[in-house]
């Protein structure tokens, strides 16, 4: 089973930005962590993907059309960009869409908005790093199903 797990804008910075609001744990850490947890379960195999550029995460989804499932935190774009919808909905994968903080709970209107919900199979968002863990827990077991 492969799981890809694809980060967007300013996912890169984690630890040093805004940690009151995203955490202390850098990306790689976090990488490491959902490492490890894919290692509990069996046969799973994770790729990770990070980029600040609308355009190469959604090559990112079409050349990855042959994994068994999605985790994507797609930061700001999750909230603007109907492109990285349209990919999601056109590789017709499961996908959870994931949130460090609670974006629901957080002050700007405009994250209370996203276009990447109605095509993924669910949303995990406020639990930091666990929502990885927990999304990556939920794809397993659908998958094996």
């Amino acid at each position: 089973m492969k799981i890809f797990v694809i980060n967007g804008p300013n996912l890169n910075l984690l630890g040093e930005r805004e940690p009151e609001i995203y955490g202390n744990q850098t990306l790689p850490e976090i990488e490491n962590i959902i490492t490890e947890h894919a290692k509990k379960l069996n046969n799973v195999q994770i790729e990770f993907y990070q980029s600040n550029h609308e355009g190469e995460i959604i090559d990112a989804l079409h050349s990855h059309r042959e994994c068994d499932g999605i985790i994507i935190n797609a930061g700001a774009l999750t909230h603007s960009s109907t492109a990285i919808s349209d990919a999601l909905q056109s590789i017709d994968l499961p996908a959870i869409e994931v949130h460090l903080s609670n974006t629901n709970a957080r002050s700007e209107e405009w994250r209370h908005h996203s276009y990447l919900s109605p095509v993924c199979w669910g949303v995990i968002m406020g639990f930091g790093h666990l929502s990885y863990t927990a999304a990556l827990d939920l794809l397993y077991e659908r998958l094996s199903r």
